[in-house]
C-alpha cells in the first residue's frame, strides 16, 4: 500500500457568515500552505482561492462552510477547499464561470478566478438547495500522477466536542485501495480513540481482505470503548469491491445501474463481534462507494440532487453532510470513486 489517507490529517471547518470569517479562513490556509511547504506564490493562489469562495457565498447564499485541509488523494501535498451554502443555487453555471458575468451586482470574476486559480475544479449546483464548491491546489505547479481512486470525505464532531470520534481512512496502491469507516462508542476523546485504533490497525494490516482485517481490528480495539466498523477492498484488476461490515456504518455503491447497499452484521468492533461475513459486489470504472455513521441520516437519495452521482466525491461528501447531518452526535461520509480508465 503506497499511501494512507485519512481523518487523522486535520480538516478546518470555517463558519462563513461575515467579512471577518474570510481572513480567519485564509488564516488557516495560510498556516497549512506553511506546512507543507508552498511557495509564495502557491500559498498566494491558495489565499485567493480561499477569498474568492468565501466571498462567493456571502454574495450569494449570506453563510455557508469552507473545509479546509490537506489534499484528500496520497499522491503529493496538497491543499482541498470545499465551499459549501444553502443559497439560491446556480441556474447556469457555464455563464457563471465567464468573467463579467454575475447575479450579484458585483464584477463578476469569483467563479473564474476559482477555476484558473485550482489545479483542480468541480462544482455542484441545485436551484433552491444550494451549492458545493471543490477546489484543488497541489504544492508543486506539476500535478502528481493521479491514483486508481478519488477521495471525498468530511468528519465533523458533536457540536461542543473538540475530537470526533467517527473517522476514516483510505489506502491507495496501484491496484485499487483498501478504504475504513469507523464510529467510536459514543462521543468526545474516547471515541476518537477508538476511531484512531482502527485506523491504526490498517495501517499496520495494509495487505489483509476486510474479513481478516476486522479481526486484527477487533484484537486493537479490546482496550477501547469499541466502534462500529466498515471495511471495504477495491480490486481494480478483478473490478470487484469486497465488503465486511459491523455495527451501523451505512455503505452503499453506486455503479450505473442503481444503489447497491452493502449489508453488515449486529455488534461492536473490540467488544461483541460474532460474526464476520466478507462479501463481493461488482466495482468497474467510475463506479462510487458511500459510507457514513449514524451521524448522518439514512433517508437521503441522490436521484434528489441531478448530476451529483458523477461530480467529486468530496461534493458528493459534502452535500450528503449539508443536508443530513443530526447534529446531535460526531459525524462521518466517506466517498470513494474509482477512476475511469484513460
Amino acid at each position: 500500500m503506497e499511501a494512507l489517507i485519512s481523518s487523522l490529517s486535520h480538516q478546518e471547518a470555517v463558519a462563513i457568515s461575515h467579512a471577518s470569517d474570510a481572513s480567519a479562513a485564509r488564516r488557516i490556509g495560510q498556516k497549512l500552505a506553511d506546512a507543507l511547504g508552498f511557495d509564495e506564490t502557491r500559498a498566494g493562489q491558495l489565499a485567493i482561492i480561499i477569498s474568492e469562495a468565501a466571498t462567493n457565498i456571502l454574495k450569494h447564499a449570506g453563510q455557508g462552510t469552507l473545509y479546509i485541509g490537506p489534499a484528500q488523494s496520497g499522491a503529493g501535498p496538497g491543499v482541498d477547499v470545499v465551499a459549501v451554502d444553502e443559497g439560491p443555487g446556480i441556474v447556469d453555471f457555464a455563464s457563471s464561470l465567464v468573467d463579467g458575468v454575475s447575479t450579484a451586482g458585483t464584477a463578476g470574476t469569483g467563479l473564474g478566478a476559482l477555476n484558473r486559480l485550482s489545479d483542480e475544479f468541480d462544482v455542484h449546483s441545485t436551484p433552491g438547495k444550494g451549492s458545493a464548491f471543490f477546489m484543488r491546489l497541489w504544492r508543486d505547479a506539476t500535478a502528481p500522477a493521479p491514483r486508481p481512486v478519488v477521495v471525498g470525505a468530511l468528519a465533523l464532531p458533536m457540536a461542543g466536542e473538540d475530537e470526533c470520534g467517527d473517522g476514516w481512512a483510505v489506502g491507495c496502491h496501484e491496484r485499487g485501495a483498501t478504504l475504513l469507516a469507523a464510529d467510536g462508542l459514543g462521543h468526545g476523546p474516547e471515541a476518537a480513540a477508538a476511531a484512531k485504533a482502527a485506523i491504526g490497525a490498517l495501517e499496520r494490516n495494509r495487505d489483509l481482505e476486510p474479513a481478516e482485517l476486522m479481526a486484527r481490528a477487533n484484537e486493537a480495539l479490546r482496550i477501547t470503548r469499541g466502534a462500529a466498523l466498515a471495511l471495504a477492498h477495491i480490486d481494480c484488476a478483478h473490478d470487484q469491491l469486497r465488503f465486511a461490515g459491523i455495527g451501523n456504518i451505512s455503505a452503499c455503491v453506486y455503479d450505473g445501474k442503481g444503489r447497491r447497499a452493502l449489508v453488515s452484521h449486529n455488534g461492536i468492533v473490540g467488544h461483541n463481534m460474532r460474526k464476520v461475513q466478507e462479501f463481493s459486489v461488482p466495482f468497474g470504472p467510475g463506479a462510487l462507494c458511500i459510507m457514513h455513521s449514524d451521524g448522518v441520516q439514512t433517508q437521503w437519495d441522490v436521484a434528489a440532487y441531478p448530476g451529483l452521482v458523477a461530480r467529486h466525491p468530496a461534493l458528493v461528501a459534502a452535500v450528503l453532510m449539508r443536508d443530513f447531518i443530526r447534529r446531535r452526535d460526531d459525524a462521518m461520509v466517506l466517498a470513494v470513486r474509482r477512476r475511469e480508465k484513460p
